[in-house]
């Protein structure tokens, strides 16, 4: 099928790397290994900080307008497929063109959150349903989210995906782990980011007697932020390491020992499994979708949320006993290899588009 891909939160052609680009990006690549042809349909963000603001309905019409002239001259394709669509971000051309073309709507990890509908975002959330509604599938990538959805939206349709990485990069690598070194990747931002970040910290202060050395690859607007929560630890332990490409970031990885990353309010997170292909046994939190990720007793350790003490326990845990993050380091290995890879994704995908698209194509 010829796919129009949309991401309304960041085009996979942003340049400003994240989970949210990577897994559009991904996405993207595993339906084009399932043999469809995929094009970005449009670079419009459509983001909102608060109810009332971001694009206006005349610039959604424009970009509207200006996908029907392409179609015309062009043709229109198969299917539209929009990747994360929420209240914040909400897909303003997709349902609109689709019904117009007579071609399939699709969504993948798509959320909603009813207690929004109390902070003013009412409005957003139903037109976000209603798109739901019209979807031939609604693809979800966290059990979570699937709860969400059902309860918001029962007469939508509904299909999994777990979360998957291409692992060639990581798998490529042997791992040479440096004992007591600790890894973590992330953006450096406010919110939820800085909120693992301060954990992190609190938690390897309660580790002082262990000998650990922490490698931090990332950078942002809240670098400063984030350094000043690790002010209180010795600078002898703390590597930063700032931006890397992704081939620096695999070998980094390979030569870790235990990936840290408590992992507050993350949708699942990618570098998790990132980390697992290089040889990582995880230690985490228990919390929103990190689970769909991590598998606990297997492939890491999950901690109760905001238990700064039981996620220093789980660090120490593994930094002291290495026969058993060995195994969890080989069993995360095969995990991601197994179960989370691109190939499977994309098989995974074509059964779903096979199943809900094509009949009504």
């Amino acid at each position: 099928m010829k796919i129009a891909f949309y991401s309304p939160l960041k085009s996979p052609n942003h340049p400003v790397p994240s989970g949210d680009r990577l897994m559009a990006r991904q996405l993207m690549a595993a339906l084009r290994m399932a043999g469809h042809e995929v094009e970005v349909a449009s670079e419009l963000r459509s983001f909102s900080r608060a109810p009332g603001e971001g694009i206006s309905a005349q610039v959604a019409k424009a970009e509207i307008a200006r996908l029907r002239r392409l179609w015309r001259e062009s043709g229109a394709p198969d299917a539209w497929f929009t990747y994360h669509p929420y209240y914040k971000a909400l897909d303003m051309l997709g349902p609109m063109l689709a019904a117009e073309a007579g071609i399939a709507y699709v969504t993948a990890e798509a959320s909603y959150s009813a207690r929004r509908d109390r902070d003013g975002w009412a409005g957003r959330q139903a037109f976000l349903a209603e798109g739901l509604r019209q979807a031939a599938v609604n693809i979800c990538m966290t059990r979570r989210d699937r709860a969400g959805l059902e309860a918001a939206v029962p007469d939508a349709r509904f299909a999994m995906l777990s979360p998957f990485i291409d692992p060639a990069p990581f798998l490529a690598l042997e791992p040479a782990p440096q004992p007591g070194r600790l890894v973590c990747v992330a953006m450096m931002r406010s919110g939820d980011k800085l909120d693992s970040f301060r954990m992190l910290a609190q938690a390897l202060g309660l580790l002082d007697r262990l000998d650990w050395r922490l490698s931090i690859v990332g950078d942002g607007p809240a670098a400063g932020e984030v350094r000043a929560v690790f002010a209180d630890l010795p600078e002898s332990r703390i590597d930063w390491l700032g931006e890397r490409q992704p081939a620096e970031i695999a070998t980094i990885l390979s030569q870790a020992a235990v990936y840290v990353w408590p992992g507050c309010g993350e949708a699942y997170g990618l570098a998790y499994l990132e980390a697992q292909a290089a040889g990582l046994s995880v230690v985490a939190q228990a919390t929103a979708g990190v689970p769909e990720v991590v598998m606990h007793e297997r492939t890491g350790l999950l901690t109760p949320a905001g238990d700064i003490e039981a996620y220093a326990a789980a660090t120490a845990d593994l930094l002291e006993n290495d026969g058993r993050r060995q195994a969890m380091a080989r069993a995360a290995r095969e995990f991601v290899r197994d179960e989370r890879s691109l190939v499977q994704a994309s098989a995974t995908l074509s059964g779903i588009l096979e199943t809900y698209v094509k009949g009504a194509h």
